[in-house]
């Protein structure tokens, strides 16, 4: 038969010949209707091996996964065996992510019961999904007792009532720092970034994270737990690079009210020290703990209310 011929035709309906037209009056065989089926049954039965997708890790900017302003991306080795390729962030990398940071500010102002119940929910979530973390069971564990923790201190981390000699009362309220730049260590490369980012989030800080150097893929897994975990865009920012560079961004930049990078050493203390004076900006760069209290006084500073009484 010839193609072309039979169909819906503008003249009306052609039934003349060629597929179309057969198709109009003739039904398929048995053999004809099996035979997607058999085919179907056979490669069921063949044994096939799954195809990987290479992803395209991004870095994690404002809620959303951006592409690295430069473009550039390096491969992440252990040993002789390729992890992945990661993006490679730069100063406006760090730039976006300070400013999508000073954007959630609504984080601070929200009750210490909403925001822990959206460190509960990361938890649960990072449980549900561990299987996509290549990481140690026992990091994952570490991880989420973490969240748990600062999830259950977020409302009790609270201020005092002192009394000076004066007749007087002194309210010392705990209030959120602001932006905290994190730079996390490059050992435990979950657990480490969990631990550094959970009490600035539970006291209602805005983070901008430099995830590990040598293993920053379990970061980026992260990032897709927080996106369904109710947490608010701009709470939680990741940039990926190199941690001396990108830090040496943070501590100068006038927007950034704190840097945390507990793990340096003498000489990248001293360097970002230096860059930080510009404004005050407050520095944790040595005694690397995760004692929750010792944590939270990191997270937090005080306001000191003087309420006079009596005569």
């Amino acid at each position: 038969s010839f193609p072309g011929f039979g169909g819906y035709r503008e003249s009306g309906y052609g039934r003349e010949g060629g597929r179309e037209g057969l198709r109009e009056y003739l039904k398929p065989t048995a053999s004809a209707v099996s035979r997607p089926a058999r085919r179907a049954a056979r490669a069921a039965a063949t044994t096939t091996r799954v195809v990987e997708i290479d992803r395209t890790p991004k870095l994690y900017i404002g809620g959303k996964q951006v592409r690295p302003d430069g473009g550039y991306s390096r491969e992440v080795w252990s040993g002789r065996k390729l992890l992945g390729v990661v993006p490679e962030g730069n100063r406006k990398d760090i730039r976006n992510a300070v400013e999508a940071a000073r954007a959630a500010a609504g984080w601070a102002t929200q009750t210490a019961h909403n925001r822990a119940q959206v460190l509960y929910y990361i938890a649960e979530n990072l449980a549900a999904q561990r299987d996509r973390f290549s990481v140690p069971a026992a990091e994952i564990d570490d991880a989420i007792r973490t969240l748990f923790t600062y999830a259950a201190w977020a409302d009790k981390h609270d201020g005092a009532v002192h009394q000076p000699p004066q007749r007087t009362v002194a309210l010392a309220m705990h209030e959120a720092i602001g932006q905290v730049g994190v730079v996390a260590p490059d050992d435990e490369p979950l657990a480490g970034l969990i631990a550094l980012v959970a009490p600035a989030i539970a006291m209602g800080n805005r983070v901008v994270a430099i995830p590990s150097s040598t293993n920053p893929l379990p970061a980026l897994d992260l990032y897709q737990v927080l996106d369904t975990s109710d947490l608010p865009g701009g709470v939680i920012n990741l940039v990926i690079g190199e941690a001396l560079a990108l830090a040496e961004v943070l501590a100068a930049h006038a927007d950034v009210d704190a840097l945390w990078w507990p793990t340096a050493n003498a000489d990248q203390a001293r360097r970002v020290e230096q860059l930080s004076v510009s404004n005050l900006k407050r520095l944790w760069t040595d005694t690397p703990t995760r004692e929750p209290r010792r944590c939270l006084e990191h997270a937090v500073q005080v306001k000191n209310v003087w309420v006079p009484y009596g005569i």
